[in-house]
């Protein structure tokens, strides 16, 4: 029986840590991706924040899938240095964390074209990669909408072009659904090769709206089946994205991470795979 770990964005829960633990532990999911604590970005946490959260995890016997940093998600024509120092500091996260895995973008490109910057982004991808690599780091690009690698082509030929173990795709489907792709027909034939992590955010093709797993236009239990099939046995972290107001969907964030989680594991249970 295939095996995967749940994992997810319990900033979405609240900015509380105790909350956010709580109902991982209530959902039984044993990571977090961690975006954001107490309001603040991951990167933005202070030395006596890190180690308050650290403990508060190693209590609860929570693990960090990924760093969920914000990497990525800025100009490509903007102060770059200084955001590769931001980048050193995802890296140091991650050390401090205890995994290997940090999620990035690949810059907003505002007044250019895609290929009129595609030399700029590469440069930046690989000397983050270069960077990560020599931490033992693994870079997990997310198709993000309006970044470059926002549509499959283009998610393919980053990872053609870097050609590098320490750079990977988390693959979310909402996200190629919002850009205009049909996660099931074009992207997952194009990056599949190159997935190792998912980001579980269904969407509905007509309007882009979020909507939990299974319930969308995703194709999320064919493509989790195909990467199951294939031998994947990673992370799904959760990012609900589910409106407070939504009719079926919504209520406090406690509510709809669990409502989140609850649709994942009705396709995981579909699929027959085990909850590692």
């Amino acid at each position: 029986m295939p095996k995967v770990q749940l994992s997810g964005f319990a900033d979405e829960i609240g900015p509380d840590p105790r909350e956010q633990i709580a109902v991982l532990r209530e959902t039984g999911v044993r990571h977090l991706e961690l975006r954001g604590v107490w309001g603040r970005n991951v990167l933005d946490l202070s030395p006596p924040d890190i180690g308050e959260f650290r403990r508060m995890l190693a209590d609860a016997g929570i693990g960090v899938s990924a760093i969920g940093s914000p990497i990525g998600k800025v100009q490509i024509r903007s102060d770059l240095d200084a955001h590769f120092d931001r980048f050193q500091i995802a890296v140091e996260r991650a050390r401090q964390f205890d995994t290997p895995n940090i999620r990035i973008f690949s810059f907003y490109h505002e007044g250019a074209s895609a290929a009129d910057c595609r030399d700029a982004v590469l440069e930046q991808l690989e000397r983050m990669t270069h960077y990560a690599a020599r931490s033992g780091c693994i870079l997990l690009h997310e198709n993000e909408k309006d970044i470059y690698g926002d549509l499959p082509e283009r998610c393919r030929d980053l990872m053609l072009s870097i050609s590098h173990p320490n750079l990977r795709t988390t693959f979310d489907p909402a996200n190629f659904i919002q850009s205009g792709a049909n996660p099931r027909e074009d992207a997952w034939p194009l990056v599949s090769q190159y997935v190792d992590y998912f980001h579980i955010k269904d969407a509905a093709a007509s309007s882009g709206k979020v909507v939990p797993a299974g319930h969308g236009d995703g194709g999320l239990e064919w493509i989790l089946g195909q990467a199951l099939a294939a031998g994947f046995e990673g992370f799904l972290s959760l990012e609900p994205h589910l409106r407070p107001d939504d009719p079926l969907h919504g209520g406090t964030g406690s509510e709809r991470f669990a409502k989140a989680v609850a649709a994942l594991r009705r396709v995981l249970d579909r699929l027959d795979v085990q909850v590692a």
